[in-house]
């Protein structure tokens, strides 16, 4: 729409692209007189500044001049070294004058402007054009075929292309090449168009219509493709854009029509080779995609013709065109209103007036107020696509389960489509992390427990970590408690050969405990006998057997006094009292002899116990004893929380230390005492689910699932979420793969088969919180119903008897179903309730709801349709804000004026009030709703429903 306009009968020319601001230069022209038929000419130059809403452009500088114009060019030239700081302006006269003006000297009110001229040309100057690449050489043409090639470094003495070409005739336009520099074109009004080669100072092909109606107005190269070309003809019996390929230049390889009388002008858009503007003599400007002929945008224009039209270099959207109306108007491509071209037309009736009543009563007038039944805007659709300069080169965003999306458009040529590329890479920054899961799932695969218990023993960083190792190995191992034992210091074979060389009183007690401890009764007796302790040899040698009894009878009577008080709980067994009163510092020595004596139905639980005394220790380090305790008994929930406590930290490779032993020892549970694993409890069921989580968000999905808990209730929903959606494809990471690039991309091009769906499905209806919403995901149900094709052992299989109980949400039960997925049960849902509207604006809600499903009656368009029922569900946002009475009374009264004009059927009038409202209120109180009233009202007025 119309940006700005200039009160001129001139010539234009924009500045160049390296120049800021953007400046607009005029010429008077020599075609026309304006409507005072003045014979002055002059040189203007117009600021161009958005940022000011009226549609006068400033002047900022004026030359009066003894010439009319009839070409414009503005180059660069001179503003690299800051001799020129504007570059140069350069004239085509109306008696063969070629002017170089210094434009920055013109805008600050200097007189000595002029660089250089030469009236070399025969007959006005009719084409003039900057070299691209050189820009200071400037090709220029003139009557009986002249063409002069200008250096501005050497002004004197210019060049030809090449000889004259035959018959004589006008040069009407001069063009350089816009990818090789040393091409130039030219064409005249008998419809040729010849190329020149400067290194040769030839020409080297005629383009020629064999129609003889072809009279050329316009000339311009492709911006991208060097041997294409476009030529317009002025003729109204021949109103065409001919599009030529000069490898094919036997005839026109497209034809462009739909002006209805002949072309003034065209210019092709150096940002988007998509865009070719024209104008013509049926008062109309197009906007041309070339590539496939049809027309993606038109100009609003006056009733007069549009003789020069031209691009903004440094601003790509915005152009310009003279007409022979005297005004020369801004417009840009990217939308816009007539509101202020209306209201400036309305302030010129008013200022004409000085705001006095004309019949005399000397009474200030108001403003003049546009009526409101004034003519509908003008409508003009916007571009079927983007244009280039504003379209995505590339992008990125990261996806679910480390994914990295990205997108690149590569950049077409003459014979292939553009290229859409989509790269699928698998980002992973936690690589240590994920070797160790994947050596955790090797030796859960495979087995070799005691091979990955010896490794973490070998790689432990502190004693405490490699005894705890050591203490999971011990289940692998043929005999258990011996080898908890033998952990705790208690190694049969070295006691036995202290018992044989102890000679008293060298820590006898110590010696004898230890045999007790270890089941050694003839040993322990042996000491007591050595230490004189008949009694308690005789009480040791009962729970020794009758031989032993035997042996310590024939000793007994020689020696009757004893010392040794412990031996009271070997023979007692009352060892879950004496569990529960023990000294903690001696804790080796009472797991020892649990380990001893204890009946197998009865070891866990005194473990147990002994472990729960530890934990609720005030010292730290009798506190992470406790892990061994558990280990012992199996238990692995209280390891997982013992663990917690005396670790810490929550860091990736920190939860693997954690899930590591505990695989191992429920491993060791199920394969050693030959029994199913305890039921996961809340605590490890987190963790697990955290774990699951990470392993997601590295690309490990499938070993991810199988560490979900099989009770539902237990799963944490974020490492649900993480997990639930499933890939068709293998995990990327591949174990052992040593140097293996962190980012591992899949091609998919647009024109082979997208990669496979994803399925359905969504946490949209929770309400709840805790419970996080991902669109596009799977419910929970579906991720937890289907059994991954590979589960570890350390997990049991899903029992069928497992339920999912759904937090309460806004909407029905949800199911899932699709190819290859398992039935899904209807989830009862709680509907949430809501406020009812208040009475007196129910009105709204009917009138819209009532004009959408008109409209989707008579909508036979399947884009319209999606666009009406899109609409139904958004407007929800205005029937919320009803029920609240959070909207001002201002807006409440608009939308009431809206559903009135919607009864009536006046839906032009309804978007006034639509824009009204919008332009009077807050965003943020209106964005949620009032975009899809636009869309509703503007689909009923369409469909005229």
């Amino acid at each position: 729409m119309k940006l700005k306009e200039i009160n001129r009968t001139a010539i234009q020319s924009w500045s160049p692209a390296q120049h800021h601001p953007i400046y607009l230069a005029t010429g008077t022209s020599a075609q026309q007189l304006d409507a005072s038929f003045s014979t002055n000419a002059s040189l203007e130059f117009f600021e161009l500044d958005l940022t000011d809403p009226s549609l006068d452009m400033k002047s900022c500088g004026s030359l009066s001049s003894s010439h009319r114009y009839h070409k414009l060019a503005w180059g660069p030239y001179g503003m690299d070294d800051e001799g020129h700081p504007s570059g140069v302006l350069i004239a085509g006269g109306e008696h063969g004058n070629v002017i170089l003006y210094d434009a920055a000297k013109i805008m600050a009110g200097e007189t000595d402007v002029i660089i250089a001229e030469s009236d070399k040309h025969t007959g006005p100057v009719r084409a003039l054009d900057v070299n691209p690449f050189q820009t200071n050489l400037v090709a220029s043409g003139g009557n009986e075929s002249e063409i002069y090639i200008w250096d501005m470094n050497n002004f004197g003495s210019p060049m030809t292309p090449g000889p004259k070409t035959q018959p004589l005739e006008d040069i009407s336009c001069v063009a350089w090449n816009r990818q090789v520099q040393h091409i130039l074109a030219s064409a005249s009004p008998s419809g040729r168009a010849s190329v020149w080669d400067l290194r040769k100072n030839d020409l080297i092909i005629k383009v020629s219509d064999h129609s003889n109606r072809m009279h050329c107005s316009g000339l311009a190269w492709n911006p991208e493709v060097a041997t294409q070309l476009v030529l317009s003809s002025e003729d109204d019996r021949m109103p065409v854009i001919q599009m030529w390929d000069l490898r094919f230049a036997t005839s026109p390889f497209k034809i462009l029509e739909n002006h209805t009388r002949g072309v003034l002008s065209i210019n092709w858009s150096l940002a988007d080779p998509e865009l070719l503007l024209s104008c013509g003599k049926d008062n109309r400007i197009l906007c041309w995609n070339p590539n496939t002929a049809e027309v993606v945008y038109e100009l609003p224009t006056s009733s007069q013709w549009c003789f020069d039209i031209q691009w903004c270099p440094r601003n790509p959207a915005v152009l310009s065109a003279a007409s022979f109306d005297g005004h020369i108007d801004v417009y840009s491509i990217m939308g816009g209103t007539n509101q202020a071209q209306s209201q400036r037309h309305a302030d010129q009736i008013s200022n004409a007036f000085v705001n006095l009543d004309p019949f005399g009563t000397g009474q200030t007038l108001p403003p003049l107020q546009l009526p409101q039944t004034a003519a509908p805007p003008v409508t003009v659709n916007p571009l079927k696509k983007p244009p280039k300069w504003i379209r995505r080169p590339v992008g990125a965003s990261f996806a679910f389960g480390g994914k990295l999306v990205s997108l690149e458009n590569a950049k077409p040529n003459a014979q292939q489509p553009a290229s859409h590329v989509v790269h699928i890479s698998q980002v992973v920054t936690e690589t240590a992390f994920l070797k160790r899961s994947d050596r955790l799932q090797a030796t859960l695969s495979g087995g070799g427990f005691v091979g990955f218990c010896q490794e973490k023993i070998d790689a432990a960083e502190n004693e405490f970590e490699k005894t705890l190792w050591s203490f999971l190995k011990a289940n692998f191992e043929s005999d258990i408690r011996s080898k908890y034992l033998e952990l705790l210091g208690y190694n049969k074979e070295e006691l036995a050969l202290k018992v044989s060389t102890a000679v008293p009183p060298a820590d006898v007690d110590g010696l004898i405990t230890q045999a007790l401890l270890t089941g050694d009764f003839e040993g322990a007796v042996e000491l007591c006998l050595h230490d004189n302790r008949m009694a308690d040899s005789i009480i040791l040698a009962i729970a020794g057997g009758a031989e032993l009894l035997e042996k310590t009878q024939k000793k007994y009577f020689t020696k009757t006094h004893s010392k040794i008080t412990k031996v009271s709980a070997v023979v007692m067994k009352d060892w879950h009292d004496i569990l529960k009163t023990c000294d903690l510092q001696n804790w080796k020595e009472a797991l020892a002899a649990v380990m001893t004596y204890a009946q197998p139905e009865e070891f866990s639980s005194l473990c147990d116990l002994l472990g729960g005394r530890l934990e609720a220790a005030v010292d730290a380090q009798l506190q992470a004893q406790a892990c061994l305790c558990y280990i012992c008994a199996g238990n692995v929930e209280k390891l997982v929380s013992c663990w917690t406590k005396a670790q810490g930290g929550h860091c990736p490779l920190s939860l693997q230390d954690l899930v590591e032993k505990v695989v191992v020892l429920r491993r060791a549970v199920e394969q050693t005492q030959r029994s199913s694993p305890t039921a996961i409890g809340i605590l490890l069921a987190e963790k697990m689910s955290q774990y699951a989580g990470l392993l997601a968000s590295q690309g490990s999905l499938s070993t991810a699932i199988t560490y979900l808990p099989d009770n539902t209730n237990q799963v944490c929903y974020t490492g649900v979420v993480c997990v639930c959606v499933s890939y068709p494809q293998v995990d990327q990471y591949a174990p052992g793969s040593g140097g293996a690039p962190l980012y591992q991309p899949h091609q998919y091009s647009s024109s082979a088969a997208p990669p496979p769906a994803e399925p359905p499905g969504f946490f949209s209806q929770y309400t709840q919180p805790t419970s996080p919403v991902y669109p596009g995901h799977p419910p929970v149900s579906q991720c937890l119903s289907s059994s991954p094709t590979s589960r570890p052992p350390f997990f049991p299989s899903p029992s069928s008897s497992s339920s999912f109980t759904a937090p309460p949400s806004s909407g029905g039960s949800f199911q899932h179903g699709g190819p290859g997925s398992p039935p899904l049960r209807s989830i009862p849902a709680e509907k949430i309730m809501k406020k009812p509207i208040p009475e007196e604006h129910l009105v709204l809600k009917n009138t819209f709801e009532g004009l959408i499903q008109k409209c989707l009656a008579v909508a036979t368009d399947p884009q319209t349709k999606r666009k009406l029922d899109d609409a139904n569900k958004r407007l929800e946002a205005l029937y919320d804000k009803l029920r609240e009475q959070t909207l001002s009374p201002a807006i409440v009264g608009g939308l009431h004026n809206i559903a009135r004009s919607i009864e009536s059927r006046a839906y032009a009038e309804g978007l006034g009030i639509h824009t009204h409202i919008v332009s009077h209120s807050n965003f943020s109180e209106t964005s949620a709703f009032m975009p899809v009233l636009k869309v509703v009202l503007t689909q009923a007025n369409k469909l005229g429903v």
